[in-house]
């Protein structure tokens, strides 16, 4: 079995040739970075998205591509938002179709979804992206219903906010807080149900869709779902280092972060930064149905998780050895941490 993992070297892709490697498939990976790992089936080819003979070449004799790569909206950059998720996508599928490759699953977003009417979102809810992010990757996700069309096998996988060792941007400031014994506001009374999925069940369902012969969309995420309070009382309480949870009014923190994002200083994008006091959860029945995904991490445990590793690689993150590849991978500069807190 030979495997494409497109952006391998950001915080999912790096997980899947973990998880790949250990089946023993060989496996490449297109990135414009390296990868840490290193193994005699990994190989690294170093390309960009958008470059439309690198990925005529690369998806030649390739069984399965996950496509992971993506321009998220906290990169600098918000100008290859588009060329990046619809463009390079495009390219990509094209590459596959023509080189008659059996499977391609998609990693997209439920910013697809924006602020949705009902709950929980299932499959058939439609989609209504809000910003950019979101717009084009739903964008993305209409090319690869016109490759289907074509004779292309594309299985789209819909995440929800992805948690695990080494995830870093917006949740380095929760970890550092807590860390540190600082308070930790929620968004009015924080009931909100807000879901997240480890990166390791994420994985592992990306596999598994990889291996179904047909079609079809899935939403992922975590079994057992809770409020964003609760699960942040959680944490604090599993820490014990003095930290409470602090409800702040939804207007006033919306403002104090469109602030920060004002001063390019927010690991948040603006879908995000509306989202933080909404609630969003899947039904994940049809996952579970298809492709027998059963997730082993409940919201406490992913939380816990993701915790430990940042208290247990917390020199090398501040010191900046911490090698990142991705945007949700990247370490905040100290001095924007010390700001962030002013701020918020």
């Amino acid at each position: 079995m030979r495997v494409l993992v497109t952006g391998g070297s950001g915080f999912l892709g790096e997980q899947l040739l973990k998880d790949l490697l250990e089946r023993d498939y060989e496996v490449i990976n297109f990135d414009i970075n390296k990868s840490n790992l290193s193994n005699n089936n990994l190989e690294f080819i170093e390309g960009d998205i958008r470059d439309t003979q690198l990925l005529s070449r690369t998806t030649k004799n390739i069984d399965i591509i996950f496509h992971c790569v993506v321009h998220v909206p906290i990169a600098k950059d918000k100008s290859l938002l588009w060329p990046v998720n619809y463009e390079g996508t495009k390219k990509l599928l094209e590459a596959a179709h023509q080189n008659h490759v059996s499977k391609v699953v998609n990693i997209s977003t439920s910013a697809i979804y924006g602020v949705p009417k009902q709950l929980p979102v299932t499959e058939n809810t439609e989609p209504t992206p809000i910003d950019k992010y979101g717009k084009a990757k739903y964008a993305g996700e209409e090319l690869c219903e016109s490759y289907r069309k074509k004779g292309l096998d594309i299985s789209i996988i819909r995440p929800s906010t992805i948690l695990g060792g080494g995830r870093l941007g917006i949740f380095q400031i929760l970890f550092e807080w807590i860390y540190q014994g600082y308070n930790i506001p929620v968004l009015g009374n924080g009931h909100n149900i807000y879901q997240f999925i480890h990166c390791e069940d994420l994985s592992q369902a990306c596999i598994a869709a990889g291996l179904s012969k047909k079609s079809d969309d899935f939403n992922i995420g975590a079994k057992e779902t809770g409020s964003m309070r609760e699960a942040l009382e959680y944490l604090v309480e599993y820490a014990d280092t003095g930290s409470k949870v602090k409800s702040v009014p939804m207007n006033l923190m919306i403002f104090l972060m469109r602030i920060a994002n004002f001063l390019k200083v927010s690991p948040l994008g603006s879908y995000s930064t509306m989202m933080y006091g909404r609630s969003i959860y899947f039904d994940i029945s049809h996952a579970e149905k298809k492709l027998d995904f059963s997730p082993k991490f409940s919201h406490n445990a992913i939380f816990k998780d993701t915790y430990n590793w940042y208290v247990n690689n917390r020199d090398d993150v501040l010191s900046g050895s911490f090698g990142a590849n991705s945007e949700n991978r990247s370490a905040l500069n100290p001095k924007i941490l010390s700001l962030l807190r002013y701020i918020l």
